[in-house]
């Protein structure tokens, strides 16, 4: 599978947010599978980075990829109820503007089947010359979320650049 659209120089940076992984106490599923997939979507991909759910650490963790000039800046993990699930609050500190409707398709697609999906608090918008996205962190809502970016996050990558309409 490729992206239509994709610029073929276009980059990603993958962090996952998670105390457990961070600390050692859990392998990371997520972030290694989200890496896997969006470099079958072509995109050239940076090493995972793993935070722990710390506010400021989140936030400078996507700061770096957007610094680091790269298209597309993914976070997995961190978007749910639990008091220390703080990944929308910190990329809310980076993005320049949302995107609620990439944020409202990545939470109903397969709603049907998996309704919690709903209770996501995930955001998505751009920062910098970089889309930011939140993912769940459990690798079958990365693999749902890279189905619905698929379709048109090299359009957005695109339009992000300062091409056509």
């Amino acid at each position: 599978m490729s992206a239509p659209d994709l610029p073929g120089d276009a980059t990603a940076r993958v962090i996952t947010v998670s105390d457990r992984s961070h600390g050692g106490l859990r392998h990371d599923e997520s972030g290694p599978l989200l890496a896997e997939l969006l470099h079958g979507l072509g995109f050239a991909v940076d090493d995972v980075v793993v935070v722990p759910d710390e506010l400021t650490e989140v936030e400078q963790a996507l700061r770096a990829g957007v610094d680091a000039g790269r298209d597309l800046v993914v976070t997995t993990g961190g978007t749910g109820f639990a008091p220390r699930d703080v990944t929308p609050e910190a990329t809310r500190r980076v993005l320049d503007r949302e995107a609620p409707g990439l944020a409202e398709a990545l939470r109903q697609f397969n709603r049907d089947k998996v309704p919690t999906t709903i209770l996501s608090r995930a955001v998505a918008g751009t920062a910098g010359s970089s889309v930011v996205v939140n993912l769940p962190g459990s690798p079958s809502g990365v693999r749902d979320g890279v189905v619905v970016l698929e379709p048109v996050i090299g359009h957005a990558i695109v339009q992000l650049r300062g091409g056509d309409h």
